[in-house]
């Protein structure tokens, strides 16, 4: 008997845009930068990450828009729906873990760039790693 394919798919809130991730996540965090607020109109945002070699858009690769500042990652989104999908870096994807249809099979191990938490919702007491600035630094 052959073991389960470890595809985990996902897609944005009106089904335009539909993506799969072909091998196990990386790593998985939280973001408090003012950016990952901004984008996602919440205090944080869950990623996992993934090399791009697993990531591959199935539908919609026409419905999708980017902005990449200047001295940032490429953030990707659905044009209709304006879902926030996903991050491009150098040789990974980081996927809004919001996006995901099923168990993603790992949870956020840490807490990034807390020094801008939104002053409206403490961060909880998890026990996770706290940095107030990017984790790994770099």
């Amino acid at each position: 008997m052959s073991e389960p394919s470890p595809t985990i798919t996902g897609g944005c809130l009106c089904g335009a845009v539909r993506f799969e991730v072909t091998a196990p996540f990386v790593s998985a965090l939280y973001c408090h930068c003012t950016r990952c607020q901004r984008r996602s109109g919440t205090a944080a945002s869950a990623n996992a990450r993934v090399s791009e070699d697993s990531f591959r858009i199935v539908v919609g690769e026409d419905r999708i828009r980017s902005f990449k500042p200047e001295d940032g990652a490429e953030k990707c989104f659905c044009v209709d729906c304006g879902s926030a999908l996903f991050t491009r870096f150098p040789g990974m994807i980081g996927v809004r873990m919001g996006t995901l249809d099923s168990d993603p099979g790992i949870r956020p191990s840490y807490r990034q760039f807390v020094a801008y938490a939104a002053p409206w919702e403490p961060i909880p007491d998890d026990g996770l790693p706290r940095y107030p600035e990017r984790w790994p630094p770099g």
